[in-house]
């Protein structure tokens, strides 16, 4: 009959310890992500993008021909959020100079001579005012320069008001931000510190029984 002081259950008979799963923290990284996409794109207010467009097309009085044309549209591009033309632009819009760069975003075709312009706002209407305001400053700085450049700007589509905005759906946000977090979670998983074998038999090593002290505590006496 084996020695038992206490009834107590020997350790190497007791059921093993759940432990939590290394991987816990993936599906709980893509959860909290998709919490906070979710609650951005329902926060945040919505954004709505009106667009406005002008070709460049010869004067008629040089030599220019298309291929100029295609050329000069791709400059007048380049120059369209310049402080000249948006310091013209904003007259027109009444938006400050800044809040106009960070709006507008212009767009230029390989194939033809087109500048569109886009403006961003939470306003469907401050939108549509500054792309039409930033088209029209355009005209005017091509006009005062067609004589020289052989290359005038007309405009194409005036901007319309957006009925939809542009931004991103709540849904779509916390997709984003559920992917998002899940592979921040899977890097900081293959990141973590990997523990040795070593260690690994030192955490398993059993903690002598009851009865094993006890016979130990007879034996000194």
């Amino acid at each position: 009959m084996t020695d038992n002081p206490g009834g107590r259950t020997p350790l190497s008979d007791r059921a093993p310890v759940k432990r939590v799963p290394k991987w816990w923290w993936l599906p709980a990284a893509a959860a909290l992500g998709a919490v906070a996409g979710g609650a951005y794109g329902q926060f945040r207010p919505p954004q709505y993008t009106a667009t406005s467009s002008v070709v460049a097309v010869p004067n008629g009085t040089t030599e220019a021909d298309c291929t100029d044309a295609l050329g000069f549209a791709q400059a007048y591009g380049r120059v369209a959020k310049q402080l000249a033309v948006l310091g013209d632009a904003q007259v027109w819009a009444g938006v400050p100079v800044a809040t106009m760069r960070e709006s507008v975003d212009v767009a230029t075709s390989p194939d033809a001579p087109m500048v569109a312009v886009s403006a961003t706002s939470s306003s469907p209407a401050q939108a549509v005012d500054i792309a039409n305001a930033v088209s029209r400053a355009l005209l005017t700085h091509a006009d005062h320069a067609k004589e020289e450049t052989g290359i005038k700007l007309e405009g194409l589509s005036r901007a319309l008001k957006p009925t939809e905005p542009s931004s991103a759906s709540p849904a779509l946000t916390a997709l984003v931000g559920g992917s998002a977090g899940g592979l921040l979670g899977g890097l900081a998983l293959l990141a973590r510190p990997r523990r040795t074998e070593d260690e690994e038999d030192v955490s398993r090593a059993s903690v002598p029984g009851p009865a094993n002290a006890a016979d130990a505590h007879g034996t000194r006496g």
